[in-house]
């Protein structure tokens, strides 16, 4: 069984659902139930932008546990259009073309199989834009 966790995330992912605080219009992603810079404890559901750019990455070339065969591959920090940043796998993309700046799009992918019934744990990979 996935875990609780990627299981209660599941509408964040799908849709890209993020928080926007009422009272300071902070957004957050995943959401959040207190808004860090305000306090506020009530938000509106936004849909973010799939489209962004890669602040920085990293290149794994010893992966843990299920990722261990995937190796090697880059995770980045990309920011949303509207300054949103988040984690996700640059693919569709040699490792030495991936650069800072870099404009991306977010596509609903596979991530990995869980347990030896092999779930499939779907999410965002980042693709050049």
């Amino acid at each position: 069984m996935p875990s609780a966790g990627y299981t209660r995330e599941i509408p964040q992912r799908y849709r890209l659902e993020a928080a926007k605080c009422a009272s300071c219009g902070r957004i957050y992603y995943p959401p959040r139930l207190v808004c860090a810079a305000c306090g506020g404890r009530e938000f509106d559901t936004v849909k973010l932008p799939d489209t962004g750019k890669v602040v920085t990455y990293t290149v794994i070339r010893v992966g843990p546990g299920d990722f261990a065969e995937e190796v090697p591959y880059a995770l980045g920090i990309v920011e949303m259009e509207g300054g949103v940043r988040l984690m996700a796998q640059l693919v569709d993309v040699p490792l030495d073309g991936i650069k800072t700046g870099m404009p991306v799009r977010l596509e609903f992918r596979k991530i990995y199989e869980e347990g030896k019934a092999g779930i499939i744990c779907y999410g965002h990979k980042a693709v050049p834009a």
